[in-house]
């Protein structure tokens, strides 16, 4: 049975879907944007809203007694590739030894105009 994961730490979901689910072991975490839920906004600039994001996704990993460490797999979407070596430095930052398995992409919009956007899957 799958279980809905919510985090009051992050800012509510922007449409008909669970921040994450848990189905047996595995933990699959929705995209996430740069959304600062104290005051509802998101930074100007890729890097800023890529440290946010990770920081809401590391929110609803722990809602799910998870953490980044515990993160399998990401895909990142992009606005503009060529901010890829920027988000790459933020994600080493955020990411330690073994890194996650990663996919990263261009795509024509992201949702609110974001920048980044990134989806995890974690397992014990």
């Amino acid at each position: 049975m799958n279980q809905q994961i919510k985090s009051t730490k992050v800012p509510a979901a922007i449409g008909p879907y669970s921040h994450a689910i848990r189905s047996g072991s595995t933990v699959y975490v929705s995209g996430q944007i740069g959304i600062n839920l104290q005051d509802g906004k998101m930074p100007d600039d890729v890097s800023s809203q890529a440290r946010q994001a990770i920081s809401n996704l590391a929110a609803i990993l722990e809602a799910a007694e998870l953490s980044l460490g515990d993160v399998v797999k990401t895909t990142v979407y992009l606005a503009d590739m060529d901010d890829f070596a920027a988000i790459n430095a933020v994600y080493a930052e955020c990411f330690s030894e073994p890194h996650p398995a990663r996919a990263c992409f261009q795509v024509a919009r992201l949702p609110l105009d974001a920048k980044f956007e990134i989806e995890a899957i974690a397992s014990r």
